[in-house]
Parts: C-alpha cells; structure tokens; sequence
C-alpha cells in the first residue's frame, strides 16, 4: 500500500495526503451509516469523491487538511484524521476531525491519530488553540477529544446539529515533546 506522503507516523499508524485511490477504503468509513449517524448526511459516491478532492486542495492551499489513517503493518488506510478550518458558531477555527473504520474501533486509533494531529499541529502552525466539534450526542467523538486533553469549551444551537459540543486545547495546557 502507498507509503508516500507520510506526514506523521505513531507507534501503530502513520497518516499521509490522501489521493483519488482512496475512494474505496474511504467510501467504506464515510457511506457507513452506524458511523456516520451523527452527521447531517449520508456519503454517496459523488460526496466520497469531493471530500478527496478537498483535502488535495487543503493540503495546496494550507499545508494541512484530513489525512489518511493506515496501519503500519499493512499500510491499509482505515480513516482519516487531521486538521481543517471548520466555521464553528460563526469563527473559522482550527479543528481537529477523525473518522475511524468500523470494524477498526474501539482499538485506540482515532485516540492516536487524533494526538498525533495535535502535537504536529501546535509544533507546525501558530494555532494556540485547537478545537473538535460535532453533534452534542456524539459521545463517541467527545470522548476521544477529552482523550487527547481537550475540554469542554462550549455547546450552540445551529440548524444542522439542532446542538454543536465544542472542546478544545490550548498550546499551553498539554507538555510537547519534539522526538
């Protein structure tokens, strides 16, 4: 499987740029309905396609966008996971989002990538602050936020998620240790 493009590597994962020969091993995290249960959609082939596309363009435009979680060990790409700029009640922030495959949960791994994505982002970008937010019934995904130190910040109304749960990290509340 494509090693290229590495841009971070953990003890079990590395993540790199996505590219158009991920459609499958993406189409089958993101057309899953059980994971996908707390977005405001469902992903059909056409909406698979434009979040690749995005994130090329991400990685063009700011040096950073979703990338592709694979498994060191066969190089299977399982999810994503990265940084992007989200509007987040009315504010584009930098948030960190993951999606793991399902039958690959419960393993830790979007705990990891997600880590991984906060120490490269506070050591490769300016952000003081990084944010994760989704649907306030999302216990799944705020759980892994709290797991990588974020924390409550706060909950607003909006048409898609009816209620938005934001947490965040700031630069100075966790220790980063450059290898």
């Amino acid at each position: 499987m494509a090693r290229e493009n590495i841009i971070l590597e953990t003890k079990r994962l590395f993540l790199r740029e996505m590219n158009t020969d991920d459609y499958e091993a993406l189409y089958a995290v993101l057309a899953d309905s059980d994971i996908m249960q707390h977005y405001p959609y469902s992903f059909d082939e056409k909406r698979v396609k434009g979040w690749i596309e995005r994130n090329m363009n991400r990685y063009k435009e700011n040096g950073f966008g979703l990338w592709a979680v694979c498994l060191k060990d066969t190089g299977e790409m399982i999810g994503d996971c990265g940084l992007t700029l989200q509007n987040i009640d009315g504010e584009q922030l930098p948030e960190i989002g993951y999606h793991i495959r399902k039958d690959c949960q419960h393993r830790g791994y979007a705990t990891e990538a997600a880590g991984a994505v906060r120490d490269w982002a506070f050591q490769n970008t300016d952000y003081m602050v990084l944010f994760s937010y989704c649907k306030y019934t999302n216990v799944a995904s705020i759980k892994t936020a709290e797991s990588i130190g974020m924390k409550f910040y706060k909950e607003y109304p909006d048409d898609v998620n009816g209620l938005t749960h934001v947490s965040a990290v700031c630069r100075t509340d966790i220790e980063i240790f450059v290898v």
